[in-house]
């Protein structure tokens, strides 16, 4: 959008123009409780650090979160005082099914690994409107079945999923479609509607759940919220019942439910009997702690519950005996602030039906006109996926490691130097932000959200927004600039994207927020010292950064510490740097329009630019060339203390990301810009011979000039090998691992023999837990920074000199056609085939109408097949399709 071009506009984008600040009104609720607390840094309080054991599943139902809660299609507010989220039981199960069930990392043979089936459905960006849907097995659960099988597999299996157990054989499942709507910011209708797909009638009992997030157990604030049953404000009549709940800070909420169900209270505190024998539960513990609710529906326990109707956490419980084949049945609550709707309120029904409508013009309004059916719905439920990803996210990393008053004191080691995230004291987080995935990775990675921010764009700009500014603030950034990284080790170095993010949602936003511009520069001109300054250890250009988040894509991990005097100077982390001066460059640039100050700050980075291009090809440094001659291809160095060099002889994604670092510098610098035109005539003055390698004008001659890391010879080298398909380029985008290495690469280092090779689909190794792979499958993230780039150098310099594509076809088309080509397989990545399955679609999905009809957002992809891999919910980076769908022909190079 540019900014003389008119917003979009529906019921929901009025609702959005009101919503430009995260605690406004329609965003007081939503879906932010996570799907998984358990099993995270934040509840872990062990002297070894090991999050799983600590908190493991076997103890959600039984002890009290401190950082946060969980729950199956969560609702709560933004503050997440209040929670309400979906239990069910079929009958069978051996315990109530209010969270989602997974492995953790040390369990599954590929690292944590949810064990269920649910699809985010829709989501609007005030949340006014969501659905999602989960697939219950009417069968018992295979809890030990899963586990069991699982134990007894490696990294060369493939996993046991729910699927492979039989339960759901023959549709015997209800789907739990599981709706949001509201009437008024304070006023959300909760929708659960089950149908049973099975060929014959089943029990089920529809639990929905109520809850206040512990906040009196800690020794910090001992006031107790409360929820009571009304039976004053019941109706007979309609069977309406009523809950109040009334909180100190959240003030009172009305929650009102039809069909007469039964009410069960208890409290959210752990069940210390339970956990530690009758002997260790404290003086006035409760009688009635917070697994009462399935003590009483799953065993009958008539006196589990509070005969008072009355505590901190409550059900309304839906009994149905026979919901037969095809037979859906439905119940809603009503959250209301204060005492409830008013009279002249729209029904629970009008307001569902009425948001569902808004949604379908939202879209309208957002996806471009002609988008095809197929395209619209994968857009519409990566949207959803973000909204339903995002959550409350508390962690005060002083208080976490300090331990609270009234509790035991942590044990000592946490609080060394060696221990976890114990230089980020400064980290104190109570903020609704974007996760990674609703289950596996219930917490923020820095550099997964900048590019979530990207598709966010396209539908809340505001959100993308404060989402990357978030990150940059003092109670998240490092006094020494560095970013977090995520909990488990915020100290871990995360590719710099945050630039190339900002310019995107600027120029998606109709590159017209230009507060938003200056605050990200100023906060970036904070974190770039660091890298400067801890990155590059001998002042080279040439930068190290170890992990960067590509986690088994070298030869050895890059993210251990070196031997003494060794060093590994990287392809991919100096190419991250080009590209992090290149966006400052081009938004100072843009900054320096209305504000000549920035001209100098533009020409600082052009300056740091050229350093590092030109130590990219070693020129005049002296050091070994990150350029192999002979493989014309980008590696990593490791240099020895002696001095010997040795080249990583891999053909990865670290050696295409040099291409990324490309900008053009557009006309109307010459003339509004002088400090920065007089730095460009003086450079290259000085340095004409590095003018043609670093500098290029486009073929027609004209002042327009593009910025580039690598010179044209290697440039063309390298995106030959990227388009061809027996290389990187796979059916469904570019691999991450050349397929040319399918036999193995074996290099001798210090007498250490080290070997990888092409794994299209789940990693063979065990490295950063064996859960995701980056030696070989296609990744949408770095594909969306490779085409962007492809159409910034098809419109400068590359305009007017195709490329073959694919490489050896004999076919030539214009660079940036190219980079729509290469979009075009990823969004085939979740179109249906022939057979109406989509290619994206996990290999344990079963086949048929009931299933194929959803598209799945999946880590990564296979890159041959390109089959869904790794967490099943990526809808953060993964949504990145969405932005290929909205932007067909790219945004920031209009």
């Amino acid at each position: 959008m540019t900014p003389d071009q008119q917003r979009p506009t529906s019921a929901e984008h009025d609702r959005l123009a009101t919503s430009e600040d995260p605690r406004a009104p329609w965003r007081r609720w939503g879906p932010y409780v996570s799907a998984r607390q358990w099993g995270t840094v934040r509840e872990d309080y062990s002297a070894d650090g090991d999050a799983w054991t600590h908190f493991p599943f076997d103890h959600a139902h039984l002890r009290a979160y401190r950082w946060g809660e969980d729950g199956i299609a969560g609702l709560s507010d933004v503050d997440g005082h209040l929670n309400v989220a979906v239990a069910m039981w079929n009958g069978r199960d051996d315990r109530l099914k209010e969270r989602y069930f997974g492995l953790t990392n040390p369990q599954g043979n590929h690292g944590e690994d949810v064990k269920e089936y649910w699809w985010h459905l829709e989501g609007l960006p005030t949340h006014s409107y969501a659905s999602t849907l989960y697939r219950y097995p009417q069968a018992a659960y295979p809890y030990e079945e899963l586990l069991r099988v699982n134990a007894e597999r490696g990294v060369e299996d493939p996993e046991h999923e729910l699927a492979d157990t039989g339960v759901l054989d023959e549709g015997r499942f209800f789907d739990v479609v599981v709706t949001h709507a509201k009437a008024a910011p304070g006023d959300v209708v909760v929708e659960v509607t089950a149908t049973n797909h099975g060929p014959e009638s089943a029990p089920l009992h529809l639990l929905p759940q109520v809850w206040f997030r512990n906040t009196w157990s800690w020794g910090l604030d001992d006031r107790r919220p409360a929820l009571w049953r009304d039976d004053a404000a019941a109706n007979d009549e309609d069977g309406t019942v009523v809950v109040r709940a009334e909180h100190h800070d959240l003030g009172s909420v009305t929650v009102r439910a039809e069909g007469a169900p039964r009410t069960l209270f208890c409290e959210n505190d752990t069940n210390a009997a339970a956990l530690h024998g009758q002997d260790a539960v404290p003086p006035g513990h409760t009688a009635y702690p917070k697994d009462a609710v399935g003590r009483a529906v799953v065993h009958g326990q008539d006196d589990a519950c509070n005969p008072e109707q009355r505590g901190t956490k409550m059900a309304f419980w839906w009994s149905f005996d026979e919901v037969a084949p095809g037979q859906s049945v439905t119940v809603r609550l009503r959250l209301t602030e204060g005492r409830g709707p008013g009279s002249d309120a729209p029904g629970d029904e009008e307001v569902v039906a009425l948001r569902r409508q808004e949604a379908d013009r939202f879209y309208a309004a957002v996806l471009p006109e002609g988008t095809d059916a197929e395209d619209a719905l994968v857009a519409r439920r990566a949207f959803a996926g973000l909204q339903w990803c995002k959550q409350l996210y508390l962690y005060d990393v002083t208080r976490w490691l300090q331990g609270d008053p009234g509790q035991p004191p942590p044990p000592p080691e946490r609080a060394e130097r060696a221990g976890r995230n114990t230089s980020w004291q400064h980290v104190n987080l109570a903020e609704v932000i974007s996760m990674p995935d609703e289950w596996e990775y219930p917490w923020f990675a820095t550099w997964d959200l900048a590019f979530h921010c990207v598709a966010y764009a396209h539908v809340d700009p505001f959100f993308a927004k404060w989402q990357l500014l978030l990150m940059c603030r003092e109670w998240s950034m490092h006094p020494n600039g560095q970013l977090p990284a995520y909990e488990w080790n915020f100290s871990d170095v995360n590719p710099p994207v945050h630039p190339w993010a900002a310019w995107q949602v600027y120029c998606i936003d109709g590159s017209r927020d230009r507060v938003f511009l200056e605050r990200v520069v100023l906060k970036m001109l904070l974190n770039f010292p660091w890298w400067v300054n801890r990155k590059d250890a001998d002042g080279s250009h040439v930068f190290e950064g170890g992990f960067l988040g590509l986690d088994n894509i070298g030869l050895f991990d890059r993210s251990d510490p070196l031997p003494d005097g060794q060093r590994l100077e990287q392809a991919d982390a100096t190419a991250w740097m080009g590209l992090f001066c290149l966006k400052m460059l081009r938004m100072s640039m843009e900054l320096a329009r209305e504000d000549p100050a920035w001209d100098e700050v533009a020409t600082k980075f052009l300056v740091h630019f050229l350093s590092i291009a030109q130590a990219m090809d070693d020129i005049g440094r002296g050091h070994a060339r990150l350029w192999d001659e002979e493989d014309d291809f980008f590696h990593d160095i490791l240099t020895t203390e002696d001095g010997e060099v040795h080249r990583m002889p891999v053909r990865s994604m670290v050696g295409l990301l040099p291409l990324a670092g490309v900008a053009i510098v557009p006309n109307w610098v010459l003339d509004e810009l002088p400090d920065l035109t007089e730095f460009f005539a003086g450079w290259t003055r000085r340095r004409p011979e590095l003018r043609d390698a670093l500098l290029h004008t486009n073929h027609d001659g004209y002042a327009l000039r593009t910025l580039s890391m690598v010179d044209r010879r290697q440039w063309r080298a390298v995106a030959a090998r990227m388009l061809d398909e027996a290389e990187f380029l796979s059916p469904g985008g570019l691999r991450s691992l050349s397929a040319a290495h399918r036999d193995g690469v074996q290099v001798q280092i210090g007498g250490s023999d080290l070997s990888l090779a092409y794994v299209p689909g789940e990693s063979d190794s065990r490295m950063f837990g064996g859960n995701s792979n980056w030696r070989g499958p296609v990744w949408l993230p770095v594909n969306a920074l490779l085409t962007d780039a492809l159409r910034t150098y098809g419109r400068g310099a590359g305009a007017g000199r195709p490329v073959e594509y694919p490489t050896g076809s004999g076919e030539e088309l214009p660079i940036d056609e190219v980079a729509a080509r290469i979009e075009q397989r990823l969004v085939g990545l979740f179109r249906p085939g022939v057979d109406g399955r989509r290619p994206s679609t996990p290999v344990h999905h079963p086949s048929g109408p009931l299933w194929d009809s959803h598209p799945t957002f999946s880590e990564y992809f296979d890159g041959d097949s390109g089959v869904g891999l790794g967490a099943s919910h990526q809808t953060g980076w993964t949504a990145l399709v969405a932005h290929f769908i909205c932007a067909p022909d790219g945004i920031a190079n209009r």
